[in-house]
Order: C-alpha cells, then structure tokens, then sequence
C-alpha cells in the first residue's frame, strides 16, 4: 500500500509539472506551425508572465486587497496582457523582418531577443530569487500517520483544472472560429492562404499572442507552486517545453500536451525512485530514444514537399 501511495505521489508531482510544461510548449509548436520557425524567446515571455503576475500581487497587497480570487484574477488578467504584448513585439521585431529569408537569420534573431529579454529583466529586478507569495495552501492527505502520507495539494489541483480549461477553450478556438480556420489554413499553405484573402501577418500575430498568454498562465500557476522567480526562470522551463514540443511532435497541438505530460511524468518518476540528479539525463534520454523510432515525434506527421 505504501508503495502504491508514493507511485501515486509521483504520478501527481509529474502530471503537475507536465501540465505547465504543455501549456508552454503549444507556444512553440504553435509557432512552428504556422511559419515554421522555432520562438526561442518564449520561455523569456513565460518568465515576464511570471514576474508581471508577481508584481502584480505585491502592488494589491500594498493596496490591502488581500481576497484570493480578486489578486489572482488580477494578476492573472494583468500577466495576459504584459506576456501578449510582449509576444506581438517578439514577432514585429524579431520574426517578421526576416521572414522568408534562410531559416539561420531567424534563429539568429529569436536567440538575440531571448538574451536581450534576460537581461533586461535582469537589469530591471535584479539576479536573486524573488520570493512567490503561495496564496492558495492546503490540500489533502492519503494514508496511516506512521506510513507514508499521498498529499495532493490545491495548487496541484488549481494547476490541473487550469490546464485543463486553457486546452478546452483553444481546443474549441482553433476548431470553430474564424481566426482558428485561418490559422489552420496558413498552417497549411501560407502563400495560398494569403491569395485567398487571409491576412496571413495578423494570423501569425494573433499566434504568437495566443501562445504567450498560455505561457503568462503557466507563469503564474508555476511562480506559485514553486515558490519563487528569477531571470532564468524561464530558460529551464523554455528548454523543457521546447523538448515536450519536440517529444510530441513540433507543429500538433495534442502532441504538445502529450509530450509535457510524459516530460513532466518521466522527470517526477526519475526524482523519486532515482535522484533529482538524474532527471534531466532520464528525460532527453527519453527523447532520443523516441526519436530515434519515430523521427516526427508522437504525434507528428511527416513533411510533404510541393512540388
């Protein structure tokens, strides 16, 4: 029973790292795509959604507005619009000048922007931990008081049903609205979309923002759960997405979240049977191997070349 109960410990801490990493990673493969090119610079804009969130809860403290569901609503809305907006930036300033031209200028680029995106927050907060304030605790207890206790914690269960919510609703955008049918038209074939009459440049920009508001609420559910924030907050977290988009399969929305989860379940399982040490080494492993057999990713689907 105690073994069952620490496997199920595992599997929760894994599914809830897994969620966040999904919701990061339909940034990039979202971005793939619809231009095929990779947005290094988005964990820097998960890492502002973070900040921004963080900010935005210390500024209402000092106002004495202190009920939950106001602050984090909030900060919620308020790391949205600061993430979006930095994400149509990105794109004005590092994609769309260099778009069409070899695919080393635009990587180039995205790299540029995430360092210039570090380091400004680095100049603006400072290179030390930031303390995250946890505003929702408790949660609840499995098991014997001399055994082995599953915990299960609210945040966990806010990030799940978040999650859970954010994939839904853009499920439903890309399926039935309009933008959504125009994003996956250009996904298709951009050239042919734009001589169909659809505004190919504002679709790419509702895409970068689309994927840098996902990464403000992966932000701020992360800051509160791990309890702190710094400059290279993001960098980590980018890298694991990245790899999570490139697990199931860069460019497929579902091959996002498939890939965060088993990410996030792979690291949780390594930690705790094994060492912390070795969850990285486990999940690119994981990786490698998977792409070894299936080169597209899970759920990816081989590129057919026009001719």
């Amino acid at each position: 029973m105690q073994d069952l109960l620490y496997f199920c410990q595992q599997l929760i801490n894994g599914l809830t790292i897994g969620s966040t990493y999904a919701l990061i990673a339909i940034g990039y493969t979202m971005v793939y795509g619809i231009i095929g090119m990779i947005n290094f610079a988005h964990g820097e804009i998960y890492m502002i959604g973070a900040y921004t969130a963080l900010i935005a809860i210390t500024g209402l403290a000092t106002l004495g507005i202190a009920w939950v569901p106001l602050v984090l609503l909030i900060a919620l809305i308020c790391a949205v619009i600061v993430s979006s907006s930095t994400g149509w930036a990105v794109e004005r300033v590092a994609y769309r000048p260099v778009r069409g031209r070899h695919r080393l200028i635009p990587l180039i680029s995205a790299i540029g922007m995430s360092i210039f995106l570090q380091n400004y927050v680095h100049l603006a907060q400072g290179s030390r931990n930031i303390g995250f304030p946890a505003l929702i605790e408790g949660g609840f207890r499995f098991g014997g008081e001399d055994s082995f206790q599953m915990s299960v914690s609210w945040i966990q269960i806010t990030i799940f049903v978040t999650t859970f919510v954010c994939m839904t609703a853009l499920s439903l955008f890309i399926s039935r609205s309009r933008i959504g049918r125009a994003c996956r038209a250009v996904s298709q074939d951009l050239g042919m979309a734009n001589l169909l009459g659809i505004d190919t440049n504002r679709i790419i920009s509702a895409t970068f923002v689309i994927g840098a508001a996902l990464a403000a609420v992966a932000g701020l559910l992360l800051g509160m759960y791990y309890g702190s924030v710094d400059p290279l907050f993001g960098f980590i977290a980018g890298l694991k997405a990245f790899t999570a988009a490139v697990l199931g399969g860069i460019g497929s929305i579902p091959g996002a979240m498939l890939g965060g989860l088993i990410l996030g379940i792979a690291e949780a399982m390594t930690s705790g049977y094994l060492s912390g040490e070795y969850k990285d080494v486990i999940s690119f492993s994981l990786l490698i191997l998977i792409l070894l057999f299936k080169p597209t990713g899970l759920l990816g689907k081989p590129e057919v070349e026009k001719i």
